[in-house]
């Protein structure tokens, strides 16, 4: 059950783009038609799914204080000599993350050279998209306790994001065939649709939390039964004032 919350809730309610809006210039520009956006999508998953955990595992033993008591008990916590580089988080993580995008990048390169030419300067891009990053700095600020949570976190972040940009391309190739007006059309429309979209996935907000704060049954019938009785003696202790 872990899991699967952490999974939906990377989804939809703490979606990269529509929660957080990171990622939005790789959103804007590659959103225009369909194909494009689920090769980036495609693309996005897979870095996110690789780094997110990579990441972890580099502050949990490397960037925390105290992480290196593996190699040593005197670089622990409790250490004479301990040691934290948790400074040099940002430029681990960004090296992690140009690594993967890379292999992605040769991968697509060879495979889909249609794909790859469509996706133009966006694709090596990613290795600076805010969204990749960002996954990681969340996956570090939550303190998420596990290699596999992590792992669910960035497969979860990731096809969140896929999703987000999914939904704007498939309505900007129908769009166009609208009657927008002048002053809205191209970017202003689509930050409008992006918007309301953002709205709509509030709504998640509380599919996970529903029911918990309302309190237990047998306990509102204890306190029913306790104090039944006692207004019932109240009133028969009450003297009787009769005014003349």
């Amino acid at each position: 059950m872990e899991h699967l919350e952490l999974f939906f809730k990377s989804i939809f309610i703490d979606n990269m783009v529509f929660a957080t809006f990171l990622g939005m210039c790789s959103y804007l520009a590659v959103s225009k038609k369909v194909t494009t956006a689920v090769g980036l999508g495609a693309a996005v998953i897979f870095v996110l799914a690789v780094t997110v955990p990579l990441n972890w595992l580099l502050d949990q033993y490397l960037l925390q204080e105290g992480a290196l008591a593996w190699l040593d008990p005197k670089y622990g916590v409790d250490g004479s000599e301990t040691i934290d580089l948790s400074f040099l988080s940002f430029i681990m993580f960004i090296a992690t993350i140009a690594t993967m995008v890379q292999l992605v990048e040769i991968v697509v390169e060879k495979f889909s050279p249609s794909l790859y030419n469509s996706l133009g300067i966006f694709l090596p891009l990613i290795a600076v998209n805010c969204a990749i990053l960002g996954g990681s700095l969340f996956m570090q600020s939550r303190e998420i306790p596990s290699l596999a949570l992590a792992l669910t976190y960035g497969v979860g972040s990731g096809i969140g994001w896929f999703l987000a940009i999914l939904a704007i391309a498939a309505i900007r190739e129908k769009i166009r065939y609208s009657s927008v007006p002048p002053a809205l059309r191209g970017l202003g429309i689509t930050f409008i649709i992006t918007g309301l979209m953002a709205i709509g996935f509030m709504s998640f907000g509380g599919m996970l939390t529903g029911g918990e704060d309302a309190p237990p049954a047998p306990q509102a019938q204890t306190s029913q039964t306790t104090i039944q009785p006692a207004i019932e003696k109240e009133i028969e202790t009450t003297p009787l004032v009769v005014s003349e």
